[in-house]
């Protein structure tokens, strides 16, 4: 895929589906594939395969293949897929090729975890690795402490179509967003449906969502209403979700998958627990306010019935 083309879909919504295990608590191939394909069906824009909600850093390299494998075979050319990659520079560069050879349309490189990584330093990984990769590269920036310079030299790269702003340093957005060449790497919100809005008025385009794992109507409703400056309209959206989205941060943000993989269950897919350290599951309260809050959406219109939840479970 050209560049200029994932630029375009980043400007939407880029949806990160949860992985799916099996009774023995190994991927299950097959129902991944039927979390992305419900995803891709639903007109997501960019579709980001074993992204932060897809449990990257819980997976081994060889079960992240397994996940862009079945992302590719689920979304089945409705999307792009973007494989996300990480770790050690020479593992990021050889999941990158890998993921070139099943049919990705680009790659997304987590920030690399280490205590001891200079800004710069992370900067020149992403680069290095845009340098190396055959397919365009999104950078994930999670961390604070980047200069302007530093982030305008990520933007400029030419095989970086753009760059997850993961941090609420709005400041240092809303300065190297002016100060990168406008054709360079297109800012997206890297914190999902809530930021949105407010990183939209700073200049950033799409944003990420794990979300569209359950409502992707919602979060489509999101990002039509900021493409058209109704900004009364999307804040009203955001209210609605508000509190899928506390739920997801209790614990540090340890519940984060844990919300949305009991989301997914409760929609007809069973796709496991969540690996720990991550909250494996809810608690008996947490769960029962979920569903009461998936209630209310269901009734509202925003998410599958109990009849198509039962269609899904009818299907295998």
């Amino acid at each position: 895929m050209s560049i200029a083309i994932m630029r375009k879909a980043l400007t939407g919504v880029s949806g990160v589906p949860v992985t799916a295990y099996d009774g023995g608590g190994e991927v299950e191939p097959r129902i991944t594939a039927k979390v992305y394909a419900r995803v891709a069906a639903a007109g997501i824009h960019n579709i980001v395969a074993a992204g932060n909600t897809g449990e990257f850093y819980a997976l081994t390299p060889q079960e992240i293949r397994i996940v862009h494998e079945a992302a590719v075979a689920g979304v089945d050319g409705q999307a792009p897929v973007t494989a996300a990659v990480g770790r050690s520079l020479r593992e990021a560069i050889g999941m990158a090729k890998d993921a070139a050879a099943i049919g990705a349309s680009a790659v997304m490189s987590h920030q690399p975890v280490d205590p001891f990584a200079a800004p710069s330093a992370q900067i020149d990984y992403f680069c290095n690795l845009a340098d190396a990769s055959a397919l365009p590269l999104v950078a994930y920036v999670r961390a604070e402490g980047f200069s302007v310079a530093e982030i305008v030299r990520l933007a400029n790269h030419g095989n970086i179509a753009g760059i997850k702003f993961a941090t609420t340093d709005l400041m240092l957005l809303s300065r190297a967003i002016p100060a990168a060449d406008p054709n360079g790497a297109l800012f997206v919100c890297g914190l999902a449906e809530s930021w949105a809005p407010t990183f939209t008025a700073a200049g950033a385009r799409g944003f990420t969502s794990g979300l569209v794992n359950v409502a992707p109507k919602l979060s489509l409703a999101v990002q039509d209403s900021l493409e058209k400056g109704d900004f009364a309209a999307a804040r009203a959206i955001v209210g609605k979700l508000e509190p899928f989205e506390r739920m997801r941060t209790k614990f540090r943000n340890g519940a984060n998958v844990t919300v949305v993989k009991e989301a997914v269950t409760y929609s007809g897919l069973d796709v496991g627990p969540v690996r720990v350290p991550g909250l494996p599951q809810l608690d008996q309260q947490d769960r029962e306010e979920l569903h009461r809050l998936l209630r209310g959406w269901e009734a509202e219109g925003d998410i599958q019935t109990q009849q198509d939840r039962q269609a899904v479970k009818a299907a295998g």
